[in-house]
């Protein structure tokens, strides 16, 4: 059934059925609206009467455990109901971690970390707010980690970002983004520096197992941990070490069987490793569509979206008092290294940067480190801003920034490889 168009359309769901639809049309709008029974978006229950709108590049799957008639208008692209769900095995997780939460509460122990991975496009950060919305529907406070740098669901792409959940996701617009801890990587992989993603993974992981520790509630609630979809090679070694920075008690494998199959063998027989079907509704995207969702996620942070816009600001800083620098040196020959020194030092090197044209479009991460002898790479990052112009004879660029001038005294920013055209009218 494609091309749905008209006045609308009921659909009638029946116990542990879904209805999923996808949009892919520029400017189309989809409206739902549940007329009666009980449904469910990704963990968060729609409201009776009340229209939830769409527009291009929604992929949803509206559930329902005990049925219900949702009434759409719009057109779509793929439009249809299914009976096959994992819904019903992602409860059990749920009811899972749950029994881990209620033993930590009374124990007053740390709660559990689960890990959620596998390879690209198999509903990784769809499962992760599932999981994480069933907790906060029964009174938990978790906090979720996010370590995917490829399309960064908290933080923009190239960094790792924490947050704290307090209440559902909004069915339109997921979790608030509103004060999350940042750690800035730099690259849309973790093979652009293998050595600096394991030391910003390992640095966030330590800090968010302290900050357990601050509030009873989310000390048992635990931590869901969202990671990239390389899973093969060197991605594999960063799933097993975050698996041990985190400490992590559960691993929900989708869709792979070798990869559960190498986890059994490698993990603590302590860890639950769990093989879990993806969703039939998820869809596997292009490098085209992923590079798009980068650059709309960046969008998003400069400009906000329809419901609420944001007003950036432009504004020039002449090279003198632009503190740049990048982390990561290019590799040296052995017979250059200081004595003692190895050529994985060089990885975690903070360096200046030259300004030049090539600077145009990068985004560069504000820290909140003041000066190059501080931990660089153990401090969290403010904000980020853009470059919109680079003018070699007046020596100076030109910034987007969601802060007006000037920038704050002793700033520092970091290159990043992420661009961003700012074409926005």
């Amino acid at each position: 059934m494609s091309e749905h168009q008209g006045r609308g359309q009921d659909y009638s769901l029946e116990g542990d059925s879904e209805l999923r639809f996808e949009i892919e049309q520029k400017d189309a709008k989809v409206v739902v609206t549940l007329v009666n029974g009980f449904a469910e978006l990704f963990g968060t229950e729609l409201v009776k009467k009340k229209k939830y709108e769409f527009g291009m590049g929604a992929k949803v799957a509206i559930f329902t455990y005990q049925g219900c008639v949702l009434h759409v208008t719009g057109k779509m692209d793929v439009c249809y109901i299914s009976k096959e769900t994992p819904m019903v095995q992602y409860l059990n997780c749920h009811a899972a971690l749950e029994q881990f939460r209620m033993e930590a509460e009374e124990k007053d122990r740390r709660g559990p970390v689960a890990m959620v991975v596998g390879p690209t496009d198999v509903g990784k950060s769809t499962l992760c707010r599932i999981l994480l919305n069933y907790a906060v529907r029964v009174g938990r406070r978790p906090l979720y980690a996010d370590l995917d740098v490829g399309q960064g669901a908290i933080a923009i792409s190239g960094n790792v970002a924490t947050i704290l959940i307090e209440r559902p996701a909004s069915v339109e617009e997921g979790f608030p983004k509103t004060a999350p801890l940042v750690y800035h990587f730099g690259h849309k992989s973790p093979s652009g520096n293998s050595v600096l993603y394991n030391a910003v993974v390992s640095k966030m992981a330590e800090v968010t197992l302290q900050s357990l520790n601050g509030n009873k509630r989310t000390k048992s609630s635990g931590i869901i941990v969202n990671t990239c979809g390389w899973v093969k090679g060197h991605g594999y070694a960063h799933l097993l070490h975050a698996a041990r920075a985190y400490g992590a008690c559960a691993i929900f494998v989708l869709d792979q069987e070798r990869l559960y199959n190498e986890l059994l063998r490698d993990v603590p027989s302590s860890v639950h490793v769990v093989l879990l079907p993806k969703s039939g509704g998820v869809v596997e995207r292009s490098k085209e569509l992923r590079h798009e969702c980068r650059d709309q996620r960046i969008k998003e942070y400069f400009y906000g979206n329809a419901r609420a816009p944001f007003y950036p600001f432009s504004f020039e800083v002449k090279f003198q008092d632009l503190r740049l620098y990048k982390i990561g040196a290019p590799p040296l020959p052995d017979s250059c290294m200081p004595i003692g020194m190895k050529a994985e030092d060089n990885k975690t090197k903070v360096v200046a940067v030259t300004p030049t044209p090539a600077l145009i479009h990068h985004v560069l991460a504000l820290t909140f480190a003041e000066s190059v002898e501080d931990d660089v790479i153990g401090t969290n990052i403010a904000g980020f801003c853009c470059v919109t112009e680079v003018d070699m004879e007046r020596q100076a660029v030109m910034l987007l920034s969601p802060q007006p001038r000037p920038l704050p005294p002793n700033a520092l920013l970091l290159w990043s490889e992420l661009q961003f055209m700012d074409n926005h009218t």
